[in-house]
């Protein structure tokens, strides 16, 4: 195992939000998940 440098640990703090990372935050809030998860399970294949 690597150790991590003082340069490496202050950049994972400073680290930039990507677009893809700010897309899935909004995504979370926007959908209710849990509510569509309950309407799409009946009609998911089931294993076995």
């Amino acid at each position: 195992m690597d150790q991590i440098s003082f340069a490496g640990a202050e950049y994972t703090q400073k680290r930039r939000t990507t677009r893809r990372e700010k897309f899935l935050v909004q995504m979370e809030q926007l959908i209710p998940w849990e509510r569509l998860e309950k309407r799409i399970k009946p009609h998911y294949p089931k294993n076995g």
